[in-house]
């Protein structure tokens, strides 16, 4: 998993992109940026050379819960497709909701070279009403233990169990809401 890379402290500002609008951004195997296309600069705030290079995890809001990116890198890492509410930072501190769609590239081999991922702007009922207050349950349950790695083994079971209740993985649970 990548590192999370620093950034502008939280503004608590949100910037929003077009709605037909689709943010574009491809990495290397390690997550390092590759190509971001001109929604993501400019919804982000970024130059092209102030971001290519850099881990894909400068865009990570600390309001992410640590589960779902655990989530998000366990499944393009097994190969598959994986759709997953994410709330990013931007340079300036800010912040945008996005549905984004992660999928793994491959060189002519067949082997994952990469990752490729289009975001969305996300149904803004969904994300007040029920992703954020799930997010919010995740993170408050990884701030609960001093130790970072069992927060985020706890966040991991308590977002496990819920799909569990549900009888859904998480992208049904995604796509059912």
């Amino acid at each position: 998993m990548c590192a999370v890379a620093l950034g502008a402290s939280p503004s608590g500002i949100e910037r929003f992109f077009g709605n037909d609008d689709i943010i574009v951004s491809k990495t290397d195997i390690r997550g390092h940026i590759t190509y971001a296309n001109d929604v993501f600069l400019n919804t982000a705030g970024y130059r092209e050379e102030e971001i290519l290079g850099k881990p894909h995890s400068i865009i990570r809001h600390p309001d992410m819960p640590r589960a779902i990116f655990r989530l998000m890198w366990h499944t393009i890492q097994e190969n598959r497709e994986i759709f997953a509410y994410s709330k990013n930072r931007t340079k300036d501190g800010g912040f945008y909701w996005v549905l984004a769609h992660v999928t793994p590239s491959h060189d002519a081999d067949g082997n994952i070279c990469g990752f490729h991922s289009n975001r969305r702007v996300p149904d803004r009922r969904i994300v007040a009403e029920k992703i954020m207050p799930f997010y919010v349950a995740l993170r408050a349950e990884e701030r609960r233990h001093a130790n970072a790695r069992k927060g985020l083994e706890a966040s991991w079971r308590m977002l496990n169990e819920h799909l569990d209740e549900l009888g859904v993985a998480y992208d049904e649970f995604v796509h059912g809401l």
